[in-house]
């Protein structure tokens, strides 16, 4: 906790949703990490954890399974850029909207990425669920490819009968001050999944955080949490789904944060520990 810590008083928040991709006719066993990506739909891959992240423990100690499924959405990828084409083409978005598919994401002021942040936060986060024998699926392969959609990532969340859907993201916001996290959720909810559940995730994330030191947003939302009706990752979700704007980017002391390992891995424990709070009491 020695970093959140330290920042806990100054540190300051941050942005982004998306692939459909079908279950795959078999799916891999609990307990690993399935990869979906854009069509045509690949075979799932099973995820590469960030080189200093802990590693999972020997097959032979594998933990038992929960039986439980939860996705993690990465927001943007590193190719987004490259192809503006693809990611500003219209997609569904829910309550009767489109929106751009995807979009490239943000930065710290030194040019370190939203993207790669979240790739390796969700990476960790991965790992850590992983090792307690939950199933994690994440959105996207790598870091390198362009999309998914929105559409297509709330599919993949749909498609898998996940238990939670979190998407991790990073803020961007030039505003005097402007610091924290917020999480997200879909509000009015339009299905079952979107009420109560999400409501109870988001609140889950917005507890773990808090207390594992990082403070709440200074301009988005109230006490760390914010509904939403325009994100259409969460808007066309039918599973439990909360985003986390795990702080702004913009700011010197987050920024520093995020674009530190100590800093990436405590953002993932304390998350992953709220994901398998809600899960637990769900």
């Amino acid at each position: 906790m020695g970093l959140v810590l330290a920042i806990g008083l100054t540190l300051f928040t941050a942005c982004g949703v998306d692939t459909p991709a079908s279950s795959p006719s078999s799916p891999p066993p609990p307990g690993t990490t399935t990869v979906f990506t854009t069509l045509p739909r690949p075979s799932p891959t099973t995820s590469a954890p960030p080189s200093s992240a802990p590693q999972p423990p020997p097959s032979s100690q594998q933990p038992p399974k929960t039986g439980k499924v939860v996705v993690l959405d990465p927001g943007h990828n590193g190719g987004n850029s490259g192809k503006p084409g693809e990611i500003n083409k219209q997609v569904p978005a829910g309550r009767g909207k489109t929106k751009p598919c995807n979009t490239t994401g943000t930065s710290t002021n030194s040019g370190y990425t939203e993207h790669a942040f979240t790739w390796d936060v969700s990476q960790r986060i991965s790992q850590a669920l992983v090792a307690k024998g939950i199933r994690v699926i994440l959105t996207r392969q790598n870091d390198t490819g362009v999309g998914p959609c929105v559409n297509e990532r709330a599919a993949i969340g749909n498609d898998a009968g996940a238990d939670a859907v979190v998407s991790i993201h990073a803020d961007g916001s030039n505003s005097a001050g402007a610091h924290g996290f917020h999480v997200a959720y879909s509000a009015p909810p339009l299905n079952a999944q979107q009420g109560e559940p999400s409501m109870r995730l988001a609140t889950a994330l917005r507890d773990g955080l808090r207390t594992g030191g990082f403070p709440t947003s200074t301009y988005l939302g109230a006490n760390g949490l914010a509904p939403r009706a325009d994100l259409g990752g969460l808007n066309l979700s039918t599973r439990p789904a909360a985003l986390v704007e795990c702080g702004n980017m913009r700011n010197a002391a987050e920024a520093a944060a995020m674009a530190s390992e100590e800093g990436r891995q405590q953002y993932a424990a304390v998350i992953a520990k709220a994901i398998e709070d809600y899960l637990a009491a769900s």
